[in-house]
């Protein structure tokens, strides 16, 4: 009875989360809160494990509301758009040059962790020089959306804020254990952006000089009152002493990302007015993502205090070959992808992910070493997959197909989400068994 209510619990998740006819938080909350009732515990032991549940995200939940203003606050200041300018300049007419230029402001923008953010910097400055250059604009979209997987395992980014919240563990923790990782998979993407170039060179690229596009006035005057070119080095020193604290592990994130950002605010904007619209105006977006971490918490807190997963892991267990439990993470690192494709964010962490971990335990497989090898592969999805806005925003910008998009992308992809895999394994980061 229990281990159906689970699967019944779980199904039902996934697909009003596929339907997207609810927010997340109402999904996440309502959903498991019945679930428990149905299996006979009262609201007020209910509420207990949401209690518990949620206490496991707090810290992520925290972390976001912070990073998310942030870099929000550095984009208006102007840092990223002095730093793609100076590189597109200096990239010129050199079609590889513009592919790994292309690569490097990916990455750059990708720093907040924002899809939206980093498909706007990136796709429109980019954009031009690529189409007078007669470089396939599949490339810029490849590039762009490959940058954004291997950056997204950073602390603040979606799939390991929920990775970490499934796991009742740090964010930053599990970003530690990913470093490595993250840093080869920056330069695949390198030389992924070396063969491209190479690709589009050999496709007849390389001609022409960039173009004028028309903007808005209005909004590019808003913007650039509230640019801060004289303090572009010191915000520059203060993201990279920032994440060096981040990566050091010295201080609690969240309380890095606060002092970093009423330095930031303070110095940039010492100005009641602006600092207050400026909060205001990266607010929504990091109370969103925190209130959905909350409502994963308490799912997970139902999950644990109920014991749906035990049994659920019971069932499944019955129907998996016993030779093949054993590197049931390893399947689901190779399957992430195509599984990242077909199901949500939140469906993928909060549904599925807590189930394959149960089932790993259950052969001796550690939670962790499945959270890890599920997060690689989710990520390369995440600008190909038709269920993530961002998809649309960018294929919209560069007047793509969403299928000539994914034809081109998901096989690039999914090598390099295997690659990094391996190199998980090899790094013995990932145990195989």
């Amino acid at each position: 009875m229990i281990a159906l209510i689970g699967f019944i619990m779980i199904i039902t998740i996934v697909l009003l989360l596929l339907k997207g006819k609810m927010s997340p938080v109402v999904v996440l909350t309502l959903v498991p809160t019945i679930a428990a009732l149905i299996l006979g515990h009262s609201p007020v032991e209910v509420a207990g494990f949401i209690k518990d549940g949620i206490g496991t995200t707090t810290s992520n939940g925290i972390l976001f509301i912070f990073s998310v203003i942030y870099f929000g606050v550095m984009s208006d200041s102007g840092m990223f758009e002095v730093i793609v300018n100076f590189l597109v300049k200096k990239a010129g007419n050199n079609v590889i040059a513009v592919t790994v230029a292309t690569a490097i402001i990916a990455t750059i923008a990708h720093l907040d962790g924002t899809t939206a953010v980093t498909v706007l910097i990136t796709i429109p400055a980019m954009l031009p020089v690529y189409k007078s250059m007669k470089i396939d604009t599949r490339i810029l979209l490849c590039l762009t959306g490959a940058c954004m997987g291997v950056m997204n395992l950073l602390p603040w980014g979606g799939p390991v804020a929920r990775a970490a919240t499934v796991l009742a563990m740090d964010a930053t923790e599990l970003w530690h254990i990913l470093i490595p990782i993250q840093i080869v998979g920056m330069l695949f993407n390198i030389v992924l952006a070396v063969l491209l170039g190479m690709f589009a060179i050999k496709h007849g690229a390389g001609a022409g000089k960039g173009e004028t596009e028309e903007v808005d006035q209005k909004a590019k005057d808003e913007e650039a009152a509230l640019r801060r070119p004289k303090l572009l080095i010191f915000n520059i020193l203060l993201t990279i002493a920032l994440l060096a604290v981040l990566a050091s592990g010295v201080i609690t994130s969240y309380v890095a990302f606060l002092i970093a950002l009423s330095i930031a605010l303070a110095v940039n904007y010492p100005n009641l007015k602006i600092q207050d619209k400026l909060i205001k105006k990266h607010a929504p977006a990091a109370l969103i993502i925190s209130a959905t971490l909350f409502s994963a918490g308490a799912m997970v807190g139902i999950f644990d205090a109920t014991g749906m997963l035990t049994e659920m892991a019971k069932v499944i267990m019955a129907i998996i070959p016993g030779f093949m439990g054993r590197f049931i993470h390893i399947i689901f690192g190779i399957l992430a992808l195509p599984l990242g494709l077909c199901v949500g964010t939140d469906a993928y962490f909060y549904g599925i992910m807590p189930l394959v971990m149960q089932v790993g335990e259950t052969y001796g497989v550690a939670s962790l070493s499945t959270a890890l090898t599920m997060v690689i592969g989710k990520n390369l999805a995440l600008m190909v997959s038709p269920l993530v806005p961002a998809t649309f925003l960018a294929i919209g910008l560069t007047n793509t197909e969403l299928k000539d998009h994914m034809k081109f992308s998901i096989p690039i992809y999914w090598l390099i989400s295997i690659c990094m895999l391996l190199v998980g394994i090899v790094f013995g980061i990932v145990p195989l068994v």
